[in-house]
C-alpha cells in the first residue's frame, strides 16, 4: 500500500508535466514502439551531477533498443552555470535547465529525476562538494530515487575512484551512487521513506567509461576490458527513420542555454560500461543477464504477456484500433496485479496506448492562461473518438469539484463533443511555481520538506480533469491537465500550461540599487494584477538606517494582467551601507510580497516562478573617471545594467557597429562574458578593437574559454587562456603591487574589497602571457599554487588592454561593493592625468 501511494503520485507527476508544445499524439509507428516497451519489465537508472552530463546515446539505447524503462538522475538542476541564451542565472537558470532536461527526455525516451542538491558552482574536489552540500540529505535523495524508481541496473557517468580529476560534483555523484546501491535495501537507513515506498536492491552497478577517462584513444585501446561490456549504440531504428546516435544528438541539442546544439552522428559506434558491483555477469554481454524482464517477472503476468505479445507480433499499422479488445483485457488484468509498482507503471503505459489506438482527443482548455484563487474560470471541454470502436463518456470530474458530472454520452466515430464548465478556483489552491523554490535555500541545498515531492522534475499540476470512459464494457479513466490553447497569426496553434497565480504581485525594476553618494533616488515598483478590479496599497520594507517616502501608495488596477507603476524615494545613509528592500502589497488586509517571473523560450514550456520580491540597496563609496561606455554583448549578463546603476552612460554596440569612428566615441569599451566564444563577427572586428586601444582607448575583456575562440589574436600580445579558476569565493587575494595605478585610481582597492563575493573569485584565467602584461592579483584555492592571471593589464600604443577572469557578472547582481569599485578603476585606467572633457 505504501508503495502504491507513492507510485500514484509518481505517475501523476509524469502524466501532468506541462508541455508548452502541442500535446503528443502518437502515430502508428510510435504506438507499436510503445507496445514493445509495454512488454519489457526492466529499468535502468543513469546517474550524474548536472544537466548535460548525461550520455544521451546510452539513455536512448536503453530506452529505444533495449526497451527498458530508463531515467536520468541529475543530482542538481544546473543552477551554477552560465546562460548562453538569456540573462537568467542561479535559481532561474535551474528552472530553464530543468525544462531542457525534460525536453531531452521527451526526445530520447527517458524520464527525469533530481535531488535537492544546489549547483553552487565549480568544485575541484568531492570533499569540497560535500562540505557545501549536506551529504547525508543528498545521499538520502539518491536512496529515495532508487527505492521509488526501482532500477535493475544503475550506470554512473563518472568514476568514483578518481577524486580531483574532474568537477567535484561529478565524482561526488558516482561516490553517492556507489554508497546508495547498498543502502537502498537496508530498512534501517532512511527509515521514514518506507512510509511511502519499500526497500529495493538493484542487481548491478556500472561505470560508463570511455577513452576520455584514460587520457587518449591509444591508452583506452591498450586498457584491460575484461570487466567491461560493450555494445553498438549506432543502431538504426526503421520505425523512427533515425539512428540511435541521431536521436541522442537531438536530445542533447535541447540544452540550448549551454550551447549544446550539435551535428548528428551516424554509423556504428561502441559504448563501454565497466562492471563495479552486484550480481556477476558470468561472461554475458547483457546488462540484464539473469534478470527476467518479461511479464513472467510478476505474479499473474504470464497471461498479460501472451495477450500483449500477440498484439506486438500482429500489429496493424493501418488500423491500430483493432487491438482494443486485447488491450482492454490486458488493462483489466494489469489493474488486478498484486505488484503495485509494475501495476501502476504499466497501467499508465497501456492507457496511453489505448488512447492512441482509438485516436482519442480529450482536452480541457481554460479561457485564460492564468487565474488567481477564488476566480471564475471557464473550461472548454472537447472529447472526440476517431475510431469505429464504441466509446462512452460516462462522466468527468475536475479537481476543484467535490463530485463528478454524469454524462453517459456515446462518442460516435469522429463526432466531437463540446462541453462548457465554469469553475471557481478554491482559495486553498497552491500557486504554480517550482516546488524547490518555495522556501529560501542555503548555498548547497534546496529546502523541500514534503518527501513525496523530492526528486520530481516539476510541481504536479494543480488543475486537472478526469475523463471517465467506458470502452468495450470496461471502465477506464484518462486524466489530463487543464491547458490554455490559443493561436497567433504568425505561429498557428499554441499551448501554455494553465497556472494559478496570486491576485497581486510586485517587483522592483532592478535587483540591485547602487547609490554612489548620499543623494536620494526614485525607484519604481511594478504592481501586477492577478484578477480584475484590484484595490489596495503598497509600502516598502527597508533597512533601519535608510529612509523611504511616501509611507504608502494607493493601488487600483481595473484589469487582470495590467501593471501599475508606483514610485518611492529612497534616501541612503551618509556612510557605506547595504541591505534589502521589499515592496509589500496589501489587498483586503492580506499582504503579498512575491514577484511573478515569467520565462518564455520557444524550446521549453512557458514557466511561471514566484520568488520573494526583494532588491539589494548599496550605499557605495565610489569614484570614477570616464562616463561613456560601450558594451559588446557576449553570452548574457547584467553588467551593462549594473554599470548604469553607478552613473555610467552605457551603449550596447552591435557587432556590425564596431568601427573606428564608432569606437572613438567611448571612454572605455567592455566585452561581455564569452564574447569571443559566441560572437562570430568578432573574427572580422578584432582589428578595430585593437586599433581603438592603440589610439588611446581602454578595452576590458571579460572571461572567455579557450575552446571555440573566434579569433587567433585575442590580445595585442601573447596571451594563452587556461582552465585555471578559483572556486572559493572567500579565497585570500594578494595585491601583487599595492602601488599600481589600477589599485589606486580613482578608488583605493584593498583586500576588503573582496569581502562578500559570491560563488567564486573567477574562472578560466590566462596562465601564460607576454611580459608586456602586468598581473595585479594572486589567489588560489586551498592546496593549490597561486594563480596570477585573474586580472592582467598591458599598455598598447596610447591605450590599455585589460583581460580579467574575475566573475564580475556574478558579483554585480549580488551587489558586491568591492566589485563595483574595482571595475570603476578598470574603466578609469590611464585617465589619472587626463584633463580632457568626458566623451558624450
Amino acid at each position: 500500500m505504501r508503495q502504491y501511494i507513492f507510485c500514484l503520485l509518481l505517475v501523476f507527476s509524469i502524466v501532468f508535466q506541462a508541455h508548452a508544445q502541442q500535446p503528443k499524439k502518437l502515430n502508428a509507428s510510435e504506438i507499436y514502439e510503445a507496445v514493445q516497451k509495454l512488454n519489457v519489465l526492466g529499468a535502468v537508472l543513469y546517474v550524474a551531477a548536472h544537466p548535460d552530463d548525461e550520455n544521451t546515446r546510452l539513455i536512448s539505447y536503453m530506452s529505444n533498443e533495449v526497451k527498458a524503462r530508463t531515467a536520468y538522475l541529475s543530482l542538481t538542476r544546473g543552477d551554477g552555470g552560465q546562460n548562453l541564451i538569456g540573462p537568467e542565472l542561479r535559481e532561474l537558470l535551474g528552472v530553464i535547465r530543468t525544462q531542457e532536461l525534460l525536453a531531452a527526455r521527451r526526445v530520447d525516451g527517458g524520464e527525469q529525476r533530481f535531488t535537492r542538491a544546489n549547483d553552487f558552482g565549480y568544485s575541484k574536489h568531492p570533499d569540497e562538494t560535500f562540505e557545501i552540500w549536506d551529504k547525508d540529505k543528498v545521499l538520502a535523495d539518491v536512496v529515495w530515487a532508487i527505492r521509488t524508481f526501482k532500477p535493475d541496473i544503475i550506470v554512473n557517468r563518472f568514476d568514483h575512484r578518481t577524486p580531483g580529476r574532474t568537477h567535484g560534483h561529478h565524482t561526488a555523484s558516482a561516490m553517492l551512487s556507489m554508497e546508495a546501491f547498498d543502502l537502498a535495501n537496508d530498512e534501517t537507513k532512511y527509515a521514514s521513506q518506507l512510509n511511502l515506498t519499500d526497500t529495493w536492491q538493484p542487481k548491478r552497478l556500472f561505470f560508463n567509461t570511455s577513452w576520455w577517462f584514460y587520457g587518449s584513444q591509444e591508452n583506452f585501446e591498450k586498457a584491460d576490458k575484461s570487466n567491461m561490456l560493450n555494445f553498438d549504440i549506432g543502431v538504426y531504428y526503421p520505425t523512427k527513420g533515425l539512428s540511435n546516435n541521431e536521436v541522442a544528438a537531438l536530445a542533447s541539442s535541447q540544452h540550448l542555454c549551454q550551447g549544446f546544439g550539435r551535428l548528428s552522428q551516424r554509423g556504428s559506434q561502441q559504448e563501454y560500461i565497466e562492471f563495479l558491483k552486484g550480481d556477476p555477469l558470468d561472461g554475458s554481454n547483457d546488462v540484464f543477464a539473469g534478470i527476467d524482464t518479461s511479464w513472467n517477472r510478476v505474479e499473474g503476468g504470464a497471461p498479460i504477456g501472451e495477450l500483449l505479445k500477440s498484439v506486438e507480433d500482429d500489429f496493424n499499422f493501418k488500423n491500430p484500433s483493432v487491438h482494443i479488445p486485447k488491450l482492454m483485457e490486458a488493462y483489466k488484468r494489469i489493474h488486478n496485479l498484486k505488484d503495485t509498482h509494475w501495476r501502476t507503471i504499466k497501467s499508465n503505459e497501456i492507457k496511453a496506448i489505448i488512447e492512441a489506438c482509438l485516436g482519442l482527443f480529450l482536452e480541457a482548455s481554460a479561457n485564460a492562461p492564468q487565474a488567481s484563487p477564488n476566480s471564475l474560470v471557464t473550461l472548454r471541454i472537447e472529447a472526440l473518438n476517431r475510431s469505429n470502436i464504441p466509446v462512452e463518456l460516462s462522466s468527468y470530474s475536475i479537481s476543484t469539484m467535490s463530485q463528478g458530472v454524469d454524462k453517459s454520452m456515446s462518442m460516435a466515430p469522429n463526432q466531437k463533443l463540446n462541453l462548457i464548465e465554469d469553475i471557481v478556483l478554491p482559495v486553498s489552491d497552491a500557486y504554480t511555481t517550482p516546488y524547490w523554490l518555495n522556501k529560501k535555500s542555503g548555498i548547497g541545498m534546496y529546502d523541500v520538506a514534503d518527501q513525496k515531492l523530492i526528486g520530481l522534475p516539476e510541481t504536479p499540476r494543480g488543475l486537472t480533469i478526469n475523463f471517465n470512459l467506458m470502452i468495450d464494457n470496461v471502465p477506464i479513466t484518462l486524466t489530463k491537465p487543464v491547458v490554455y490553447r490559443y493561436s497567433k497569426p504568425d505561429k498557428g496553434e499554441l499551448y501554455r500550461p494553465f497556472e494559478i497565480i496570486p491576485e497581486v504581485s510586485a517587483s522592483l525594476t532592478e535587483k540591485v540599487f547602487i547609490f554612489e553618494n548620499d543623494q536620494q533616488k526614485e525607484i519604481e515598483v511594478l504592481v501586477k494584477a492577478g484578477r480584475d478590479n484590484l484595490e489596495g496599497y503598497v509600502q516598502m520594507a527597508y533597512p533601519n538606517d535608510w529612509s523611504v517616502y511616501p509611507q504608502k501608495q494607493k493601488v487600483a488596477i481595473a484589469n487582470k494582467g495590467d501593471i501599475q507603476k508606483v514610485r518611492f524615494t529612497i534616501i541612503p545613509p551618509k556612510n557605506q551601507s547595504e541591505g534589502l528592500i521589499t515592496p509589500m502589497v496589501n489587498i483586503n488586509e492580506e499582504w503579498y510580497t512575491s514577484e511573478l517571473i515569467e520565462i518564455d523560450y520557444d524550446h521549453i514550456p512557458y514557466q511561471t516562478v514566484l520568488i520573494p520580491s526583494e532588491s539589494k540597496v548599496v550605499r557605495l563609496d565610489i569614484k570614477k573617471r570616464g562616463n561613456n561606455i560601450g558594451y559588446i554583448e557576449g553570452a548574457g549578463d547584467v553588467v551593462p545594467e549594473s554599470l548604469r546603476q553607478i552613473g555610467y552612460n552605457v551603449t550596447i554596440i552591435k557587432p556590425d557597429q564596431i568601427s573606428a569612428d564608432n569606437l572613438a566615441n567611448f571612454d572605455a569599451v567592455v566585452m561581455g562574458i564569452r564574447a569571443y566564444n559566441v560572437v562570430d563577427e568578432l573574427k572580422f572586428k578584432q582589428k578595430y578593437l585593437l586599433d581603438y586601444v592603440e589610439n588611446g582607448g581602454n578595452l576590458i575583456v571579460q572571461y572567455n574559454t579557450s575552446r571555440r575562440l573566434t579569433t587567433d589574436q585575442l590580445a595585442p600580445y601573447d596571451l594563452k587562456l587556461s582552465r585555471d579558476r578559483v572556486t572559493d569565493e572567500n579565497a585570500k587575494v594578494t595585491l601583487l603591487d599595492s602601488n599600481h595605478p589600477l589599485l589606486n585610481f580613482p578608488n583605493k582597492i584593498t583586500s576588503d574589497d573582496f569581502e562578500g563575493w559570491v560563488q567564486e573569485r573567477g574562472l578560466y584565467f590566462p596562465n601564460q602571457w607576454s611580459e608586456k602584461f602586468t598581473p595585479i592579483f594572486a589567489m588560489n584555492d586551498s592546496g593549490e599554487s597561486a594563480k596570477d592571471g585573474s586580472l592582467l593589464i598591458a599598455q598598447y600604443g596610447k591605450g590599455n588592454y585589460i583581460y580579467t577572469g574575475l566573475s564580475f557578472f556574478r558579483e554585480f547582481p549580488a551587489g558586491v561593493p568591492g566589485a563595483y569599485r574595482l571595475f570603476a578603476n578598470l574603466l578609469s585606467a590611464g585617465k589619472e592625468d587626463d584633463q580632457t572633457p568626458l566623451k558624450n
